[in-house]
C-alpha cells in the first residue's frame, strides 16, 4: 500500500477516532491498528490488502474484524466506498450516457441525464494518471419515498453502503 505524508495521516487517523469515539466505539487495540493503515493508505486498500497490512503488527487479527471494522466506519460516516455497495454488484443495461441517482437509506437506483454534467470536462489531473474509458456522475441521498417515511415518523431503511462519485 502507497503512504500518505505524515501529518496527513495523524490528522485522518485523529479523525477517526474523534468520530467512534463520538459514536460510543471502543478504541481497542486491533480497530487503532485498522485505523492507523487505512489513514495512511493513498490507494484506497480493499479489506484484504488492509488485512495483509495489519496483520504485521497485529499479528491475531481476522478478516472479520476488518470489514466489521469498514462497516461501522463507512456507517458512522467515516469513511466512503468505491465501487460496489455491500449488498452486490449492480448492473445497468443502459450503456447511453447518463449518471445515477442513488438513495443512502433503501438503495433505489435511478438513471438520470445531465446535459450540464456531461459536459464537465475532467480536469488535467485525472488524465495525468491514465487514460480515461468512462465517467459519470453518482449523485447520493435519500430519496422522496424514505424522507417522507421519516417524516411520518417510521424508521429509516437500512443503508445499503456509500458508493463513490466516480
Amino acid at each position: 500500500m502507497r503512504k500518505k505524508p505524515h501529518t496527513q495521516v495523524e490528522q485522518r487517523l485523529e479523525r477517526l477516532k474523534a468520530g467512534a469515539r463520538k459514536a460510543g466505539v471502543k478504541l481497542t487495540h486491533q480497530r487503532l491498528e485498522i485505523f492507523r493503515e487505512l489513514a495512511a493508505a493513498e490507494d484506497h486498500p480493499d479489506a484484504d490488502a488492509l488485512f495483509r497490512a495489519t496483520q504485521r503488527r497485529v499479528p491475531t487479527v481476522s478478516v472479520d474484524t476488518i470489514y466489521r471494522t469498514l462497516w461501522m466506519l463507512q456507517e458512522l460516516g467515516l469513511i466512503n466506498t468505491l465501487g460496489p455497495d455491500r449488498g452486490g454488484v449492480r448492473f445497468d443495461a443502459n450503456l447511453e450516457p447518463h449518471h445515477h441517482y442513488l438513495c443512502l437509506r433503501c438503495g433505489l437506483v435511478r438513471d438520470f441525464e445531465s446535459a450540464d454534467l456531461s459536459a464537465i470536462r475532467l480536469p488535467e489531473a485525472v488524465n495525468a494518471l491514465g487514460s480515461v474509458a468512462d465517467a459519470h456522475v453518482e449523485v447520493r441521498g435519500v430519496c422522496a419515498a424514505c424522507r417522507a417515511g421519516e417524516a411520518m415518523g417510521r424508521a429509516p431503511r437500512p443503508t445499503t453502503g456509500k458508493r463513490s462519485t466516480t
